[in-house]
């Protein structure tokens, strides 16, 4: 990182204990002297799908935090969160968090269980919308899914808990491992739709969902672990019925790119609030 000498850039996976598994997010704990295009230029030149960059804006405990993918900044991203926090706790012990983004106030808790670290971010306020017809209709002619292969007991939405995910399901784990889409086609959908991945999930029982998420916005293929879209799935399923009010959802993701991660959502009885943990590990 010679460019950019004055921050260090630290590299942590998350949503798996192994560093060949779930995400890889770069992290800068200290940012303070980074602007915008130093900070887009870190992001693009680790190449990972998002780079978490923190100030501490007050004596509280709390941070600033910008997410950064190699193309653009974006509001909110979960996997670069739980890396940034396991990053801090490594640092200065487990704890509490308070991290202030751009979508909002995310707070954060790392515990210690066993040898392991795990994150536990609470998302902002979120909820879900409607997607029109014609734009379901462009989504799947992108990702060449056919509209008969859908499970319809997962209906099409947006659902948005810090960033927007068009959530898909599909009708068997098979048609979920066949993603070969059209990159630019969906970009430009998802570019007018201001979506940061679309969540593509295929129900494997009641609470275990496997699920997969193109980012093309992002300027990579398929996002391998992505807590963002998770936070934005679990209200999907509250709002929809799908799940109990105190539902723990296990999802699995990136076993198709092999780098598979495990993402736990939680739902809490009279909390609108998406909880989404993870552990994580520093890279090299």
């Amino acid at each position: 990182m010679s460019s950019h000498s004055s921050a260090e850039v630290l590299r942590y996976t998350a949503f798996s204990a192994d560093p060949a598994g779930g995400n890889p997010a770069g992290v800068v704990l200290d940012a303070s002297r980074l602007d915008d295009t130093a900070m887009l230029a870190v992001a693009a030149e680790l190449g990972y799908s998002e780079s978490a960059f923190l100030t501490a804006p007050d004596g509280r405990g709390g941070h600033t935090v910008r997410y950064f993918s190699p193309k653009a900044e974006v509001p909110f991203c979960g996997h670069a969160t739980v890396a940034a926090a396991i990053a801090l706790a490594e640092r200065d012990g487990p704890g509490d968090l308070v991290f202030s983004t751009r979508a909002g106030t995310v707070p954060v808790t790392v515990t210690r269980e066993g040898g392991e670290l795990r994150a536990t971010l609470t998302s902002v306020e979120p909820h879900t919308t409607d997607v029109s017809p014609e734009d379901l209709t462009e989504a799947l002619a992108a990702l060449d899914w056919p509209a008969a292969q859908l499970d319809t007991a997962l209906p099409p939405r947006i659902a948005y808990a810090g960033a927007r995910h068009l959530v898909l399901a599909a009708a068997t784990r098979e048609r979920l491992a066949d993603l070969s889409y059209d990159f630019a086609r969906l970009e430009t959908l998802m570019h007018r739709l201001d979506l940061t991945t679309v969540q593509l999930v295929w129900r494997e029982s009641g609470t275990v969902f496997h699920v997969r998420d193109p980012f093309p916005v992002g300027g990579v293929v398929e996002d391998p672990a992505t807590g963002a879209a998770a936070a934005a799935f679990g209200a999907y399923a509250r709002e929809l019925g799908l799940v109990a009010h105190d539902a723990v959802l296990t999802l699995h993701q990136g076993a198709d790119m092999g780098r598979p991660g495990t993402l736990t959502v939680g739902l809490r009885p009279g909390d609108a609030r998406i909880r989404v943990t993870g552990t994580g590990t520093r890279i090299g």
